[in-house]
């Protein structure tokens, strides 16, 4: 009951009011609470309501999640890493570029804090909720803060991985709140020696998990005789996530002054500046007034970029008044040469704005766009790819235009780089509206770009796709996508270039010979024949390679045209037509790849893997079987994998039935076909993806006539390829017996 009045009151209220308050509604409800449990009956005394759960124990096998550490006894122990969960929790998407610093400009440091973390985004293999909440705007970020109100916060991966996909450092959360946080801050700054004990623990998590750092929330009093053990604390972190993690992070939020006092200075002063000295920033509280950034800024010197001045989204005392005028505060921090802080995003997905999040949140990044401006440029390096999965969620997923599931899914892990679409206020106003599609079925994974609209016969639309900094060196570079269109409805790709000595170069990629463009593009170049999947009806891939020695590539747009006729009888009768004849328009891209030729994945053989099963656990009633289990995975040289990812699928073998060594498996349209490699159809059950070399198997339901499962798991590259499956490493379990 406290909880949720609390949750309601920070809506309408300040935090430093918040924790006022705290003492006065935890000292009157908590007789009444106390009174009402025991008045009213024992329910679990009804035989009809369910026994309440187990407590979570992280050392058994289950369905890997994402979890804080609530006390300094278990940070302390490390025993998070005997955990079962921790493997799972690793993020395996590196940074690029690795070890870097942040760039010496303003910068947009954006903090997660969305329903108190660990929702949907803690099922590390996924989950079944088709609209949860996630952010895909991240050319626009430079930091990610994942936040919640546990002592150590530990980013989910999925946040991680895909924050690092777009170049952007993630960090975690540790802090200390109301009575419980002062005792823990007794503790952790009783010596010298505790202080930095604790500190290398937090950057071994770090570290080990892959994420980039911290911020340090102390909202609590401090004893003026602890500070020097807190400035310990501080610096100690500081320097020994540096020396283990190069480019890490420490960022100081302002809370505790140097005094012991807990008192929000709203901007860098000399009682906060002690705590920004020592570490790599400092997050100002977010009731700042609008002189404060300039302020800030001369007391930071040449360290200004790394004052981040916070902006409350909910609209709590923020400068500006957050929410749908975020923007204000933006354009402050902006002119006085500072860098943001953007504190609970999430606002737009609690509050339910209209019309729908995906429209709301496109609607809101796009003023943080106007104010601030993009960030991040990809693509950097190849190979290059994008499927367009905008939230990582959907109705389907596909792999290579052959749809492997048909249920709602969520896991952010599985967002690919995104593309930076500009969001219009008025749809209307645009004859094709463009948007990133969970419905339409997709070419891979659960979403597509979809064009869709009217278009004059002579017209075309063009879309920014992506802004890139990708060097061409002397090697073709091949480029490729996937199309499905209907009628006469075309879709190319815009390709610009530039070079110091040439200049700029702009080239069409289109499926055939047009001239209706001639005077808008230096070169059109027509892809090769259409190849048409047996196993992806009405997609059509198209390829091309080019040379472009010294030029780097800056733009990829989509061009949105119609088929001109193509006899002169036609051609005649079309130019009789007036040019003011709108038709419809459609078209689907489901990806993009751009790659060197030097890329192509030679994938090992399922002979050069070593595949294991462990923690076996039978469920389930007379007659119907349940399995769970863990699949494990390396290859037998030794070497880490070089695949960011892995789909699962399990084959039913009824008995007797277990194939022959090299026999192809039965076939049905259930086929993760390989363009590159070859294309092989399975008889199998997708269960789905992991980006570490283990899956986790759940209540599994096996048939009675089942013999044996065989647990297939497919390599897939950075370039979007897969193996086949007849050559993937597999396990295989006999269920006879068991």
């Amino acid at each position: 009951m406290l909880r949720l009045l609390l949750y309601f009151l920070r809506l309408f209220i300040t935090r430093r009011t918040l924790l006022y308050l705290h003492n006065f509604f935890t000292s009157i409800l908590k007789p009444i609470t106390n009174l009402i449990a025991k008045i009213m009956p024992n329910q679990s005394d009804d035989h009809n309501s369910d026994p309440p759960p187990p407590p979570f124990d992280p050392s058994k096998p289950s369905i890997p999640i994402s979890y804080p550490i609530n006390s300094l006894e278990d940070l302390d122990s490390a025993s998070y890493f005997t955990s079962f969960h921790y493997p799972f929790n690793k993020s395996t998407v590196p940074l690029h570029p690795p070890n870097s610093a942040l760039p010496p400009r303003p910068r947009l440091l954006v903090c997660h804090d969305m329903q108190g973390g660990y929702v949907d985004d803690k099922w590390i293999q996924g989950g079944h909720n088709s609209g949860a909440y996630s952010i895909w705007h991240w050319y626009l970020i430079d930091v990610f803060v994942y936040f919640s109100h546990n002592l150590v916060t530990l980013p989910p991966p999925c946040w991680t991985n895909t924050a690092h996909r777009h170049g952007v450092k993630v960090l975690g959360t540790f802090i200390t709140e109301w009575d419980e946080g002062a005792a823990i801050c007794k503790k952790l700054l009783s010596t010298k020696e505790s202080a930095h004990k604790y500190a290398e623990r937090l950057a071994e998590l770090a570290v080990a998990l892959g994420f980039d750092g911290w911020l340090l929330n102390l909202e609590v009093k401090v004893d003026i005789g602890q500070i020097p053990n807190l400035k310990e604390f501080v610096s100690h972190l500081t320097q020994t996530i540096h020396s283990s993690l190069p480019g890490s992070l420490v960022i100081w939020y302002d809370s505790v002054t140097i005094d012991g006092e807990l008192s929000w200075q709203n901007q860098l002063n000399e009682k906060n500046k002690p705590f920004f000295d020592i570490s790599d920033g400092i997050f100002i509280n977010y009731t700042w007034k609008e002189d404060y950034p300039k302020l800030s800024a001369r007391v930071a010197g040449d360290r200004k970029f790394d004052v981040y001045m916070g902006i409350d989204v909910f609209g709590r005392g923020t400068f500006g008044g957050g929410q749908w005028t975020t923007n204000v505060a933006l354009d402050v921090i902006k002119k006085d040469d500072v860098s943001s802080a953007v504190f609970a995003p999430g606002w737009v997905y609690e509050t339910k704005q209209p019309p729908d999040f995906q429209t709301a949140q496109n609607r809101w990044w796009a003023l943080v766009e106007k104010s601030w401006g993009i960030v991040q440029n990809y693509p950097k390096v190849l190979p290059f790819y994008s499927n367009f999965d905008q939230v990582g969620r959907g109705n389907h997923i596909s792999i290579d235009g052959a749809q492997v599931l048909s249920t709602q899914w969520n896991n952010i892990s599985s967002q690919s780089f995104q593309p930076f679409l500009e969001y219009v206020d008025d749809p209307t106003s645009n004859t094709i509206d463009v948007r990133v599609d969970c419905s339409e079925v997709s070419f891979s994974g659960g979403g597509n770009l979809t064009f869709k609209g009217t278009l004059e016969a002579n017209a075309y639309v063009s879309t920014r796709l992506f802004l890139g900094e990708l060097f061409m060196g002397g090697l073709p570079v091949r480029f490729t996508y996937s199309v499905k269109s209907e009628g006469n409805s075309q879709l190319g790709l815009s390709l610009e270039f530039s070079s110091e000595m040439e200049g700029k170069k702009k080239l069409l990629l289109a499926s055939q010979e047009t001239n209706q463009f001639s005077s808008k593009f230096d070169e059109t170049i027509v892809l090769h024949q259409p190849t048409k999947s047996d196993t992806a009806p009405g997609w059509v891939i198209l390829e091309s390679s080019i040379s472009m020695n010294g030029y780097t590539l800056t733009e990829i747009r989509a061009i949105c045209y119609r088929k001109q006729p193509e006899n002169s009888e036609h051609k005649s009768e079309a130019r009789s037509k007036t040019t003011q004849d709108p038709a419809e328009y459609f078209a689907v891209l489901g990806h993009i790849s751009i790659s060197t030729s030097i890329q192509n994945t030679e994938f090992p053989p399922s002979t050069s893997w070593i595949v294991k099963g462990k923690d076996v656990e039978w469920g389930g009633s007379q007659g119907s079987k349940t399995l769970s289990l863990k699949i494990s995975w390396k290859l037998k040289d030794g070497w880490s994998s070089r695949f960011p990812r892995y789909n699962i699928y399990v084959e039913k073998l009824i008995k007797q039935a277990v194939r022959p060594q090299g026999r192809k498996l039965e076939t049905r349209a259930l086929a993760p076909p390989n363009a590159r490699n070859g294309k092989t159809e399975v008889s199998g059950e997708y269960l789905g993806e992991s980006q570490v070399e283990a899956f986790y198997v759940s209540d599994f339901i096996i048939p009675s006539a089942i013999s044996s499962l065989k647990y297939i798991i497919q390599p897939c590259d950075s370039g979007g390829a897969s193996q086949v499956l007849d050559d993937a490493p597999f396990f295989q379990f006999n269920v006879e017996g068991q």
